[in-house]
């Protein structure tokens, strides 16, 4: 799934997950409620043992899922919902962090058990809190950026930040493709799309311009564009 980079959006969508085990959760417990009135799966000598295996098996999965470490769904919907009050940035660094106090743990754990399984799972979580973390650091450099007037991304509505942030797949020269209009300075070559770096969605220039500029503002750009070519 790719939801816009909003934290409702981005909660539903991790939410969907623990949704699902909730869901099978209610269809084997009405299973079992309608066993005891009619017997039915104690008449299938199968049946029963695997419908409450079933049933224990999505109850650990949604518990172990609902854990507050990240990457875990627990862990994305506590981000998510830090998102409403801390912003991208800081909700995501805030989730990493405990991410690595569960890691921490885990690893104790996975010691105390000597489980190789549990030591494989949390190398893994490891892995994933060391990318937030890098995601987390890059999100805040991003987000002290000064912004361009006049743009804002289609999708997510934040204004583009002001520098060469984008490189030309041609000359491989870095520019700022909204002073050149989707233009390289370099090569000359022309982009259908704009990709925006906070929430990654491509876009053509056009869809970028915020209509409140009006008919002068739009007279300005395609005097830019056309000094260009």
């Amino acid at each position: 799934m790719n939801p816009p980079q909003r934290p409702g959006a981005t909660l539903w969508s991790i939410a969907a997950g623990p949704l699902v085990n909730v869901a099978f959760l209610v269809i084997l417990s009405s299973l079992g409620l309608l066993n005891r009135s009619t017997g039915w799966l104690d008449a299938i000598p199968n049946v029963h043992p695997f419908v409450r295996t079933l049933w224990f098996i999505n109850l650990g999965l949604l518990i172990f899922n609902l854990l507050p470490i990240y990457p875990l769904d627990g862990g994305q919907i506590l981000r998510s919902l830090l998102w409403f009050v801390m912003g991208r940035a800081h909700s995501l660094m805030a989730a990493v962090v405990i991410g690595f106090i569960g890691v921490a743990g885990l690893i104790l754990f996975a010691v105390w058990r000597q489980s190789v399984w549990f030591g494989i799972l949390a190398f893994f979580i490891l892995s994933n809190c060391w990318g937030g973390l890098k995601q987390a650091q890059a999100l805040a450099r991003l987000a002290k950026l000064p912004r361009r007037d006049g743009f804002a991304c289609p999708s997510c509505k934040t204004p583009p930040p002001v520098g060469t942030f984008w490189k030309c797949p041609h000359c491989a020269k870095p520019f700022d493709t909204f002073q050149t209009q989707a233009h390289c300075p370099q090569c000359g070559a022309e982009f259908p799309v704009t990709m925006c770096l906070d929430c990654r969605v491509l876009k053509p220039m056009r869809e970028w311009i915020v209509p409140a500029l009006g008919s002068a503002a739009a007279f300005c750009l395609l005097l830019t564009a056309y000094r260009i070519t």
